[in-house]
């Protein structure tokens, strides 16, 4: 019997159910109503096609905006930016900490001056964009409407998403600043600020492709994401922001490598999320209720595709390597305009439902992942598990279990444990060039020479004070950047104020 990722079994043959157990009202629901197993529209991609994002950053603003440019003339209607290691820690360019690192694996972002040029000729209210960043969302969030504010697009206008998923910082992935107490308190300040300034964009993708990625299984991917949500709503509520206001402005981040599982996981993460919204925090508009997902994949768009996503990202094929080189940009944007335009999986509404297969294999992981998210509760929510280590242990058990697996050849990879090559295929991988990080050294200095300190003291003074107390730190974080203050600056003054995190404090 073969078994799916999560370990559950996979029947060769699913026969039906009886008449008197296949009443499955309460469980589907139509297309684009509660409790949206088959999907959050009811016309879904056969209104039209996905949200097609492509991913760049990697080098300089100026190398990233041509690649924009040449993406948007391919036809793709999403942009999206990675930002190298320094500006996710929020430090700056010509901090000795950056040394070796600035431009390495995204963009190099240190002051509005960067943003103008990365975004410099791309009408920013025409286009959608999502801004890979966690930990200084804030600060990178509120130089894109400093940019666009200066192209005359007003912030309700902007459309697009920012990552700002600092809980899943502290699980997978380790690009934390803050404590997670105050860091929940800035996304709660992203909140609410762009509820009054943006309420267009969506405020955060709460991601659990980095947790796929680092080795947990399906379930365990749903139940550790949604808990982490859950803990978002929570802060946001405690705020004083009401349950109608916070959801409909969430989206998720999700990833998998298999067809018939991911299918079914997507439609038990719809069900469980509508649930949670609906019952455990009285959500009532439908837009509350729905999972909005964005998907990034690396060779199976099409489960993204079939399981309803709203938003896709292909992989380009060497992107494990280094961030995309302009033949493969082009060659994953085409991947998912063929998917959209060339065959019909888009031509009906969640063309599963009903299958016996896939129905049973929602069911086991809802069920699967519903224990999981309890155990999290049990432990004080996503915050109090956190502090506990309890995914991180999840994470690596899973993980060391698969590494036994495909070791064992029980678990087929292909290239990897099966059909591999003697000969591998010639390729060079773009390089950073090392002046790279010279120039942005001597940008920032530039910078320092002619703008107003005064007006930077003043902003980043208030901010402090802001941090301190309970008002919105975002609105004075604004006046510092505008006036020329860098990312480091505003994230220097804030551990200033609430200290950095410590990974012991999760073990």
């Amino acid at each position: 019997m073969q078994r799916s990722e999560s370990g559950l079994p996979i029947e060769p043959v699913y026969r039906p159910l009886p008449e008197s157990d296949r009443d499955l009202t309460d469980k589907l629901g139509e297309t684009g109503e509660c409790p949206l197993t088959c999907g959050a529209y009811p016309t879904m991609d056969a209104g039209g096609p996905w949200t097609m994002r492509r991913y760049a950053g990697f080098g300089t603003a100026a190398e990233y905006n041509a690649r924009y440019k040449q993406l948007i003339a391919d036809g793709t209607n999403a942009l999206s930016v990675a930002f190298d290691r320094p500006t996710q820690m929020g430090h700056d360019s010509d901090a000795p900490i950056a040394s070796g690192e600035v431009g390495k694996g995204g963009v190099a972002i240190d002051s509005l001056d960067d943003m103008r040029v990365l975004f410099g000729g791309i009408p920013l209210g025409q286009v959608s964009t999502y801004l890979t960043i966690n930990a200084p969302a804030a600060p990178l969030l509120l130089l894109y409407q400093l940019v666009a504010e200066e192209q005359g697009v007003p912030a309700g206008q902007l459309t697009g998403t920012i990552q700002n998923d600092i809980l899943n910082e502290y699980i997978s992935c380790g690009t934390y600043i803050f404590p997670p107490e105050p860091s929940l308190r800035l996304t709660s300040d992203i909140f609410q600020y762009c509820q009054a300034e943006m309420p267009q964009w969506n405020t955060i993708s709460i991601s659990g492709h980095h947790m796929a990625e680092a080795g947990v299984t399906p379930e365990q991917e749903i139940a550790f994401t949604l808990a982490n949500g859950i803990e978002y709503i929570r802060t946001a509520l405690a705020s004083g922001m009401h349950i109608d206001d916070v959801a409909p402005r969430i989206s998720f981040f999700v990833a998998r490598v298999t067809l018939l599982e991911e299918v079914a996981k997507f439609r038990a993460v719809h069900r469980i999320w509508a649930h949670v919204m609906k019952d455990r925090f009285g959500a009532v508009k439908p837009k509350s209720q729905m999972l909005r997902f964005h998907r990034q994949t690396a060779g199976v768009q099409l489960a993204a595709v079939l399981g309803g996503t709203q938003s896709l990202r292909t992989n380009s094929f060497d992107e494990a390597v280094a961030l995309s080189t302009d033949k493969s940009a082009k060659l994953a944007l085409r991947t998912q305009q063929g998917l959209a335009h060339e065959t019909d999986a888009t031509g009906t509404v969640a063309p599963f439902t009903d299958s016996c297969a896939i129905e049973k294999l929602t069911d086991d992981i809802e069920a699967a992942a519903l224990v999981l998210m309890q155990r999290i509760e049990e432990l004080g929510g996503a915050t109090g598990a956190i502090r506990q280590g309890y995914q991180r242990r999840e994470i690596d058990d899973s993980a060391h279990r698969v590494a036994l697996q495909t070791e064992a050849d029980e678990r087929g990879v292909i290239g990897g444990s099966r059909y591999r090559t003697d000969v591998e295929e010639p390729y060079e991988p773009p390089r950073v060039d090392p002046a790279t990080e010279r120039r942005q050294a001597e940008r920032i200095a530039k910078l320092r020479a002619w703008r107003l300190q005064e007006r930077i003291d003043d902003g980043i003074s208030r901010m402090q004070k802001t941090a301190q107390g309970t008002g919105n730190v975002l609105h004075p974080m604004k006046d510092a950047l505008a006036a020329g203050a860098t990312i480091g600056e505003v994230c220097n003054a804030l551990r200033r104020v609430w200290g950095t995190h410590q990974p012991s404090e999760t073990l």
